[in-house]
């Protein structure tokens, strides 16, 4: 069976597939969404929701600056169930060593126009007073955000949907053709080009993708009203995310508008089951615990897990394929898809119609990782 052909299948409605998604038919592209599970659900069920901006690297600091830049654009667009809180971060300092960290990223930040605060000891316990004493500082970056990213991914889907996109909802895409896919249950659709989208099974789809699982818990608490006011990261975090091949826990919490606060954070490679690791659990809470130690006394509801799509060089791959002219990526994000869906998507639609970036593309671009040709 042969559904109706559309200009364009995105395969897989996270957020970054439903980020593209949207923008596609907002160019007025006709759609086609294909999601095998449920919106909202994969990475993007498991991600924090921080809309950070990062600079492990000039690239990412460029997508994660420019994407965030876009979130503030349709910030009164967003409803309710979104959650949007514009709390900001805080990068805590424990050291002399990690405040030489701060002073480095402060420079870094202003230098490119991003607005920051750096906190001695005392600003640091006044921002947030349940934090242990005897810390050293920290960085405050106000325009940082918190999201809650399934409903994100809705609301880009019934965007999409509310300008002409089809929603393929529970089908499984079991081939990707030169013309389309071809669906588990049969049924192909042909397109004038398909996108994957489907995070870390994005390789199982498009053999050769240099794109590993990061398997990550996360752990939310019962309402718990002003305990924080901040997300809070530890600068050691960012050692913890350099490992690309060691197991990790890192101090990274945020509080909800629900009064919850949802605590993070973990990395395993090379784990493909699903459940929760109770020693990774108890290392990231003991994380937790030591920077704020009225933890201990808080109730948590919930425990999950799921997987990020990790490259070697941190950095999405978003446009075509090397060996499939009609095939583009958008995979690859790691802990940042929440974040840089947006510029995904815009830096995606504009290759595909053909029109100038709005940030160079080419370090993003899937040539430099794929090992070898996806047949199709």
């Amino acid at each position: 069976m042969t559904a109706k052909a559309y200009d364009v299948i995105i395969i897989g409605a996270g957020i970054v597939g439903s980020a593209c998604a949207a923008e596609c038919a907002r160019e007025g592209l006709s759609v086609a969404i294909v999601e095998a599970g449920i919106i909202g659900g994969g990475a993007t069920a498991a991600g924090m929701g921080h809309l950070v901006v990062m600079d492990d690297s000039e690239a990412q600091f460029a997508l994660t600056r420019y994407s965030q830049l876009l979130w503030d654009e349709i910030g009164d667009e967003l409803p309710r169930q979104v959650e949007h809180d514009s709390c900001g971060t805080i990068w805590i300092a424990v050291d002399d060593e990690e405040m030489a960290e701060v002073s480095r990223k402060a420079k870094f930040y202003s230098d490119r126009g991003v607005r920051v605060e750096i906190l001695d000891a005392q600003s640091v316990a006044e921002a947030e007073p349940s934090l242990r004493p005897g810390l050293v500082g920290g960085l405050r970056v106000p325009g940082d955000s918190v999201i809650y990213p399934p409903c994100a991914a809705q609301f880009f889907v019934d965007q999409a949907m509310s300008k002409g996109a089809a929603l393929f909802l529970g089908k499984a895409v079991e081939t990707i053709t030169r013309d389309g896919v071809r669906l588990r249950d049969g049924t192909s659709i042909s397109s004038g080009v398909i996108v994957n989208a489907t995070g870390s099974w994005s390789p199982a789809l498009t053999p050769g993708l240099e794109v590993k699982k990061r398997k990550g818990h996360l752990v939310i608490t019962d309402r718990y009203p002003n305990f924080l006011r901040h997300q809070l990261v530890e600068l050691g975090y960012l050692k913890s995310a350099h490992a690309l091949t060691a197991e990790s826990v890192a101090f990274n919490i945020q509080p909800r508008k629900t009064g919850q606060l949802l605590i993070g954070s973990s990395r395993q490679f090379d784990v493909d089951g699903v459940e929760v690791d109770g020693s990774i659990v108890t290392r990231m809470l003991n994380r937790a615990i030591e920077y704020l130690p009225g933890l201990r006394k808080l109730s948590s509801l919930r425990t999950w897990t799921g997987f990020r799509a990790a490259t070697p060089d941190k950095l999405p791959l978003i446009g075509p394929h090397v060996e499939h002219s009609r095939l583009y990526l958008a995979t690859g994000h790691e802990g940042l898809g929440i974040t840089t869906s947006l510029g995904t998507a815009k830096l995606l639609v504009a290759q595909i119609m053909n029109r100038e970036t709005a940030i160079a593309v080419a370090p993003y671009l899937p040539a430099r990782v794929t090992r070898e040709p996806a047949h199709a």
